[in-house]
């Protein structure tokens, strides 16, 4: 399927490795134009290798979403090498997923609002084009209560489904849609799941067990369906929550 997203222009954050990698290499096959961004310079560098291989143009700019400056200027970078920003996808998270203050306030800063600060720097010119497409990476844990003391990440992630959701009933008007996706505990090389299936393994085999599937997810699994949620294909679905999860998810809603 052609998801005609060739010549677009896509900012992705937290991009510099798991599923925002996946999700800029992902729109890159497809032919989109890549602004990607992450805090670390060097592996931010090294992503851009990698979704350049995909074929894809590729601006990688150093940008830290929980301060108002930072996205501002990550902004402009995007326009300035390619002019417009068809699809944001704020991917960006602080993964404070302890039971403390300092929690809390990552959390709200990096995830929650991050994505608010890039969502109203590209806000006003897709309103004037009439056109956008808003992508927010929330998590499973947002519609699931785990044991976990993770109440900052998950309040956080759950407010990202309702702004969507407020984003895509305001914004329909303007042309723009917006769409929350809800991946499930996803493994990778050098990410949080690799290390706690060696690190502490009950916790690891818990979460395991409880998918259906028998296994934790992968970067492309969720990556191809954001694609399809950002480009036109998905024309007619705006203020979703899609899980990507392999059932991890239980409820019925």
């Amino acid at each position: 399927m052609d998801l005609e997203l060739s010549g677009k222009v896509a900012l992705v954050t937290g991009a510099s490795r798991g599923i925002g990698l996946a999700i800029a290499q992902a729109l890159a096959a497809e032919g989109a134009k890549l602004c990607i961004a992450a805090r670390g310079q060097d592996a931010l560098e090294k992503a851009a290798e990698t979704v350049g291989a995909a074929g894809g143009e590729v601006l990688a700019v150093p940008a830290d979403v929980s301060d108002d400056g930072s996205v501002a200027r990550l902004v402009e970078a995007a326009r300035e090498r390619f002019g417009r920003i068809d699809i944001l996808v704020s991917n960006a998270s602080a993964l404070s997923v302890g039971g403390g203050r300092e929690d809390w306030d990552r959390s709200l800063s990096v995830d929650l609002m991050g994505a608010v600060r890039l969502v109203e720097a590209v806000l006003p010119a897709m309103r004037e084009r009439g056109e956008g497409s808003i992508l927010l990476v929330s998590s499973v844990s947002a519609i699931e209560a785990s044991p976990m003391e993770d109440y900052g990440y998950t309040s956080a992630k759950a407010a990202l489904n309702a702004y969507a959701k407020k984003l895509a009933v305001n914004e329909a008007r303007n042309g723009i849609r917006a769409n929350a996706l809800l991946p499930g505990s996803v493994e990778f090389p050098g990410g949080g799941w690799e290390a706690m299936r060696t690190q502490n393994p009950p916790v690891y085999e818990m979460v395991r067990s409880s998918i259906p599937f028998g296994r934790l997810g992968k970067p492309e699994e969720i990556a191809d369906a954001a694609a399809w949620l950002v480009s036109r294909r998905a024309g007619w679905v705006t203020g979703a929550a899609l899980g990507v999860d392999g059932g991890q998810g239980k409820g019925i809603r």
